[in-house]
């Protein structure tokens, strides 16, 4: 595939067939070889790989990064079965992924489930991940925020226009680290999409189905989180957020010897990792690799 849609060539567009043969795309920066540990980046529940451009384009001057939509957001094909849209359908992809790029080590970044994700490859692909930084996630949650915050996902009203666009993502997401009005409207273009002159979710709203199974309070995740321990992490969350709090990030800290933890002040879920307050904690981070 060609250059990105400003017509600049700071990323590489590809299409990989899934193992049930479903074409999912990925975004690939900075060189294909190299010295330094690649580096996967993985969005939240709906998002896309969009929201790690600035950052990948910062970190691709060093070392090759993957950002891949997962099946049912962005350009990747819809499923027809939205159980394939949950952690283990989207797990099998990443391997697939990896696979395909020959990438077999690797520092990973996940963002909200992206995250979760994180610590489920490093159960399941325990010599391969190498480190990670987590953005505004961890194995125990304010679950009840988490409900109110996902409750959008289902939602596929169409809207007229960008604005319109800008204010239900300010209602559904207050905590967006977005601060003006350009801010706003770069964050609405990351989490929708025109299609015949309405705007849409870039996602598949069959993922709602999901929703109630992710947020039971049975859902142990400090068995996947667990596996971390092993490997240095960054472990990044929003002084406001909704859902992961400054407890629960001690408590990470206690269990997992190798965590550094950063609060981003006056942001909520989740904070921008380009950010220029942030951006730095993950340069030093990965310095290291």
């Amino acid at each position: 595939m060609g250059p990105d849609d400003d017509g600049s060539d700071s990323f590489r567009e590809h299409v990989y067939s899934a193992q049930d043969g479903l074409r999912l795309y990925y975004r690939e920066y900075g060189p294909s070889r190299g010295d330094r540990l690649p580096v996967l980046c993985l969005p939240g529940l709906t998002r896309n790989c969009k929201d790690f451009d600035d950052l990948a384009r910062h970190l691709g001057r060093e070392r090759r990064i993957l950002c891949p939509d997962y099946r049912g957001r962005g350009r990747s094909s819809y499923d027809r079965n939205w159980r394939n849209y949950g952690p283990r359908g989207v797990l099998d992809d990443l391997r697939h992924l990896l696979t395909a790029t020959h990438v077999h080590d690797f520092v990973v970044i996940g963002t909200s489930f992206g995250g979760a994700l994180a610590a489920a490859l490093a159960v399941v692909m325990p010599c391969a991940v190498r480190g990670a930084i987590i953005n505004d996630m961890g194995p125990e949650l304010e679950r009840t925020n988490l409900h109110r915050m996902l409750k959008h996902v289902g939602d596929d009203n169409p809207m007229p226009d960008w604005p319109t666009a800008v204010q239900r993502l300010r209602t559904a997401l207050p905590g967006l680290p977005a601060h003006s009005e350009e801010d706003w409207l770069k964050a609405a273009r990351n989490t929708y999409r025109e299609v015949h002159g309405q705007i849409r979710p870039d996602w598949d709203i069959a993922i709602a189905r999901l929703i109630p199974g992710m947020v039971e309070e049975s859902v142990d995740l400090w068995a996947l989180f667990r596996a971390l321990a092993r490997v240095p992490i960054l472990a990044v969350r929003g002084e406001k957020s909704e859902i992961l709090s400054a407890r629960a990030l001690e408590r990470m800290a206690d269990a997992l010897p190798g965590l550094i933890p950063v609060t981003v002040p006056e942001v909520g879920h989740a904070p921008d990792l380009a950010a220029q307050n942030v951006q730095g904690k993950v340069d030093g981070y990965l310095a290291q690799f």
